[in-house]
């Protein structure tokens, strides 16, 4: 099992740029960010740019992954996005991972851009992803899409950025395990955290339904959990709250075969309310004995 932290882009570099050091001291295996122009959970706090961010933390690391928690299209263009990409994975020296998802629509609110059913930003998250794998591969691309289009794009591929697909619903997951190079995932909501795990049984199923029909090896492909999702509906949960609770459910997502856990940095207020010392009781007394 890997095991990883999110730092949210609230805070200020000099605040924030201790962490992403302490994350890789520790000896946690990633470290992420959310790709936002806002969120929706502190709409009134001041938010900073992932990649950037991501570029400055890769400077000051060598070991650690690091990786966006998720990049979606809207905001966002394939074309001068992967031009970041590979930027950020030569900075890092091969350590980015690209996470993608459909996202809310905040952002695109943001821009003043008309709303659009779930069905629609699946398919244009398709359609953007898509896009974004030719560019990986390919030089000279043309694409004349209903949401993207690119006229003889040079990228001169770089193509050893993974692409985390993220996704909950059946098709997203479908998706995920027949393009990505891992799957992401928040879970679905429920009453309580047996809910909670019930629903990933179930989607984790159908990611294994899915890749044994795209022909992948089940077993190499990585699972990624943001564990800290049951805090939107459980009162608080936050798996930083105890060890117990912690060990608890690591044991219970590798039963399920998830392959890295993602919690989050404590933070002095909700969401994930906490203190330091909370991760690092979790990476001394948890971490060792599932690696």
């Amino acid at each position: 099992m890997r095991f990883g932290v999110t730092l949210l882009t609230d805070l200020s570099w000099a605040e924030s740029r201790p962490r992403w050091v302490a994350a890789e001291e520790m000896g946690l295996d990633h470290a992420w960010t959310y790709d936002h122009l806002t969120w929706g959970s502190l709409p009134e706090s001041p938010w900073r740019d992932a990649l950037t961010t991501l570029a400055a933390a890769a400077a000051l690391t060598s070991r650690i992954g690091l990786g966006t928690a998720v990049t979606a299209p809207n905001f966002r263009h394939p074309l001068p996005l992967y031009r970041e990409v590979q930027a950020l994975d030569e900075i890092s020296g091969g350590r980015f991972l690209l996470g993608l998802g459909v996202g809310g629509d905040l952002d695109s609110a943001k821009l003043g851009l008309p709303d659009m059913s779930a069905k629609e930003r699946v398919d244009r998250f398709q359609e953007f992803t898509d896009l974004l794998r030719r560019l990986r591969s390919e030089d000279h691309v043309d694409a004349a899409g209903t949401w993207f289009s690119t006229v003889d794009a040079r990228t001169a591929p770089t193509p050893s950025t993974p692409f985390v697909v993220s996704g909950n619903g059946p098709r997203s997951i479908r998706y995920a395990a027949r393009v990505g190079e891992g799957w992401m995932t928040t879970g679905r909501p429920a009453d309580d955290l047996d809910g909670w795990f019930a629903h990933l049984a179930e989607m984790t199923a159908t990611l294994d339904e899915a890749l044994e029909k795209a022909g992948r090896d089940r077993a190499s492909f990585p699972r990624y959990l943001l564990m800290d999702a049951p805090a939107r509906f459980s009162h608080g949960l936050f798996a930083l709250s105890s060890t117990d609770l912690f060990e608890e459910m690591t044991g219970r997502a590798a039963a399920l075969g998830f392959t890295d856990l993602i919690t989050h940095w404590p933070r002095t207020g909700e969401p994930y309310a906490g203190e330091d010392a909370d991760l690092e009781r979790v990476v001394a007394d948890v971490l060792p004995r599932w690696r």
